[in-house]
């Protein structure tokens, strides 16, 4: 009698015991989780190393500033001990007018297994500096030193000109050097010295150059003129308008972009002129990023996300069934199923570095499904179970698929998706004898 007792007893918890060895077989899955995210990071980290080494060999992403206007001069300064010393300063002077125009042409290189977006662009810069005004600054025009003046232009690097650059200052071509006069207006620069008397610092002096750039995934203006105007274009179909400034009209086809913007000094931070102040002129750049049409590694990451999701729902309903069909499964067959879902980040995370992350997706959601579809035939010996399990799987990783594609609709769609699984399990559970009821009666009656 106690032996018979014993046994009922062991039917009855034997269902809740299964589901409490299930929910922790489904926790400990989780760690596998953990290091394939840890590899997805590695790997985009290696895609980063790359383009960073292709980069340096290449051009950097570049950041046009300037022109801006350098013009010395002296100011006595006493020291504490009561002699005056004559220091030589800087005064700086923006652009009345600034207009640019470029073209962008992307290419790419490849190294190893990646692909590294680089360019090559043609930027034509003009406009005009206003009559200077040195009251403003409060510096005495007898002591400027107008024969050491200089137009300067900050480039990010200097391995991206191609062609040697000329300046044209009210019609005169003067080559430029590299280099600034003040190493604190930006990192890397060049200059041109330019021709300017004490008689014409009253009026208006235009400026024209023409750069051939090379460079890196991005390319930015800084916008010093009192009005900056730029439009860009280029065959590049994915790109993304970044900076502080957003384009005023923007076009973005199968045949590449045009953008155009607008910029008042108003907009930004800094005066038209100063002296011995620091601004962070460039802080305040905008233009253009290429994007890669696919970043397969965040598309992974993103997947790799709802591994609990597949982990426990896959889980749920093998247990469903197991209840259903009377049919006892091993744990250790738990795992293996487990397993085999989390090999399907493995094989999209290795297959979307040489294809499409979409045939990636699909090619190892074929072969997942197959999988377990092929075992689930073993475990329950019926083909109408097992391909019912493989056409809830398809669905599960369909419906992942969409939500990884959606960027502001993924948590809505991602939360009603959830919403109706859990309504369907609860539907078709409701009728589980999760106590063995049945069974205790029958033992009652007998």
């Amino acid at each position: 009698m106690e032996l018979k007792l014993s046994d009922q007893n062991w039917s009855a918890n034997r269902i809740t015991l299964k589901g409490l060895v299930i929910g922790f077989l489904t926790l400990v899955l989780l760690i596998p989780t953990l290091f394939i995210m840890s590899l997805v990071s590695e790997r985009a980290g290696r895609q980063k190393e790359v383009a960073a080494e292709v980069s340096s060999k290449w051009a950097t992403a570049q950041n046009l500033i300037g022109p801006i206007l350098v013009i010395p001069y002296t100011e006595l300064i006493k020291t504490e001990d009561g002699k005056a010393n004559l220091v030589k300063k800087f005064a700086y002077f923006l652009p009345e007018q600034l207009n640019i125009d470029g073209t962008l042409q992307p290419e790419m290189r490849h190294r190893s297994i990646y692909n590294i977006a680089v360019y090559k662009s043609q930027v034509n810069i003009s406009g005009s500096f206003p009559a200077l005004n040195f009251q403003e600054l409060n510096i005495p025009r007898e002591n400027l030193i107008l024969n050491e003046a200089q137009i300067c232009f900050g480039i990010s690097d200097f391995k991206g000109i191609e062609e040697q650059l000329n300046l044209n200052f009210n019609n005169t071509q003067i080559p430029m050097n590299s280099g600034t006069p003040n190493p604190e207006l930006f990192g890397n620069g060049v200059n041109a010295a330019i021709p300017v008397a004490l008689n014409s610092i009253d009026k208006s002096q235009s400026f024209a150059i023409n750069l051939h750039l090379k460079g890196s995934e991005k390319l930015y203006f800084t916008p010093v003129g009192k009005t900056t105007k730029v439009h860009m274009t280029s065959s590049w179909t994915t790109p993304s308008f970044d900076g502080n400034f957003i384009p005023l009209n923007s076009t973005v086809n199968e045949k590449g972009f045009s953008a155009d913007w607008q910029v008042q000094n108003l907009n930004r931070n800094y005066p038209q002129s100063w002296k011995d102040a620091k601004f962070d002129i460039d802080a305040s750049a905008f233009g253009v990023n290429l994007l890669q049409p696919v970043d397969s590694y965040s598309m992974t990451t993103r997947s790799v996300k709802y591994a609990i999701l597949f982990i426990a729902l896959s889980f749920a309903l093998y247990f469903f069934i197991e209840i259903v069909q009377k049919r006892n499964i091993h744990p250790a067959q738990y795992v293996l199923v487990g397993l085999a879902l989390c090999v399907f980040y493995t094989l999209l995370l290795s297959i979307s570095e040489y294809l499409p992350f979409s045939v990636a997706y699909i090619t190892s959601t074929i072969a997942t499904v197959t999988l377990i579809t092929t075992y689930s035939k073993t475990l329950f010996g019926s083909w109408k179970i097992a391909l019912m399990l493989g056409f809830v799987l398809l669905a599960l990783y369909g419906f992942i698929y969409v939500l990884i594609q959606l960027q502001d609709g993924a948590l809505i769609f991602g939360s009603i998706g959830l919403f109706v699984l859990l309504a369907i399990i609860m539907y078709y559970s409701r009728k589980i004898d999760w106590q063995n009821n049945q069974q205790k009666q029958q033992q009652v009656l007998a």
